[in-house]
């Protein structure tokens, strides 16, 4: 009887996200494969870019949990003079600094391994736009907002992004001034201004 032939695998096409807007709009960014990277859905990037939009020309952003970085890259190419990108993996940072250098906007960032919160003395600052998209359940939200404050300049903007079965508590003087679900993600856009009101809680 003949040995059967391993079935053959079709090679998979390498999973992409898109820049859906400014001088690098249409160019796909690829997904690394790697455990719960999860990029930021093209329909909560538009709705982000279009509050954010009156912000960004000349901005200085930072990404905290960079992962794909896209977020941080469609702030670039919608006109933000800079942006820090910090990611945790080695190997997802390596990524993202050849993207940018394929994109050409390395001038225009600065991309540090390591572990956020941590990691925020080593970017350039103060930030007019921040994006924090932790991993889902982590915990790491709440003490990444803390220890932003003082890295914020006058009128800034901090998009979060997390799953709608996490408790997301924040410190008294965070104020949410937009919000939106979609499917298993909940988004704010937030500004942080002092004040003595106890902490919110949201569902």
């Amino acid at each position: 009887m003949a040995a059967r032939r391993p079935a053959r695998r079709r090679p998979t096409r390498p999973q992409q996200v898109r820049i859906i807007g400014g001088d690098w709009r249409r160019r796909q960014i690829p997904v690394p494969d790697a455990p719960g990277l999860r990029p930021t859905a093209d329909r909560v990037r538009e709705t982000l870019f279009n509050w954010l939009a009156p912000r960004l020309p000349g901005a200085r952003c930072l990404d905290m949990f960079a992962g794909t970085g896209v977020l941080g890259l469609e702030a670039l190419s919608r006109g933000a003079a800079h942006c820090c990108f910090v990611e945790s993996e080695p190997a997802i940072a390596t990524a993202l600094q050849d993207q940018l250098a394929q994109l050409g906007g390395r001038e225009r960032a600065t991309v540090v391994n390591g572990a956020a919160p941590q990691m925020l003395s080593r970017c350039p600052g103060p930030f007019d736009c921040v994006f924090l998209d932790p991993p889902f359940g982590a915990g790491l939200l709440q003490p990444t907002l803390d220890q932003l404050v003082p890295y914020l300049a006058p009128g800034h903007r901090v998009y979060i992004e997390y799953g709608t079965s996490d408790t997301v508590r924040w410190s008294s003087g965070w104020q949410s001034l937009r919000d939106g679900r979609a499917g298993q993600v909940r988004y704010h856009l937030l500004e942080f201004q002092p004040s003595t009101d106890s902490p919110k809680e949201t569902p």
